[in-house]
């Protein structure tokens, strides 16, 4: 077995990676801004091009007091967003009173084998300076092997003066190409707020 030795054991000497070493950056796809939105909505960008995408979520701040920020996902393009789907979430979360702090399962907020759209955070509150950011991973959507396995995780200002630290993880149960997805409130509009779509190279 060969070894392979370095000439120059300063970081600052490297100046480029091989072309056999994948950087495992992350190739900006798309931005959406909200204004008032009923929905955000990626209807392209989503293909083979990637293993896995990553959505950001910045600032996303509801219209209405008290609601979920949900997703769910398409095979055709953004004409319907109803993939069947099960999912596990969890929670920790605390009060600004240091009161009522917890770690638990969420009974009421997980889908077994359901098509509606899948909340990511719990009573997210539309004061002027409470929002919600976080991130879903969506692993190789355009398989048509497997299912299409997804995780998030997102911090909310809750609407009861405390922060929710809000799990999901899950999978769509289809083995068509998951093409387009879809974001929204539970109830009223995103008032405002950016989600970027990322590819994993």
């Amino acid at each position: 077995m060969a070894l392979n030795f370095a000439n120059n054991n300063s970081l600052s000497a490297i100046t480029s990676l091989p072309a056999s070493i994948s950087g495992g950056g992350l190739n900006l796809i798309s931005t959406q801004t909200a204004s008032g939105s009923s929905s955000l909505s990626f209807t392209s960008g989503i293909d083979s091009t990637y293993k896995e995408y990553v959505f950001k979520f910045i600032n996303i701040h509801p219209a209405s007091d008290n609601v979920n920020f949900q997703f769910n996902l398409s095979v055709d393009g953004g004409s319907n967003y109803n993939v069947t789907k099960t999912t596990t979430t969890f929670f920790g979360n605390g009060t600004e009173s240091g009161s009522g702090a917890q770690l638990a399962y969420s009974t009421g907020g997980d889908l077994a084998q359901g098509t509606g759209y899948q909340n990511l955070n719990d009573t997210g509150g539309n004061g002027n300076d409470e929002a919600l950011s976080g991130t879903l991973n969506l692993f190789d959507p355009s398989n048509t092997t497997f299912v299409k396995h997804f995780i998030s995780r997102t911090d909310v200002y809750w609407s009861s003066n405390g922060n929710i630290d809000w799990y999901v993880g899950g999978y769509g149960n289809t083995t068509s190409a998951v093409n387009a997805i879809d974001f929204k409130m539970s109830s009223g509009n995103i008032d405002s707020g950016v989600i970027k779509l990322y590819g994993v190279s």
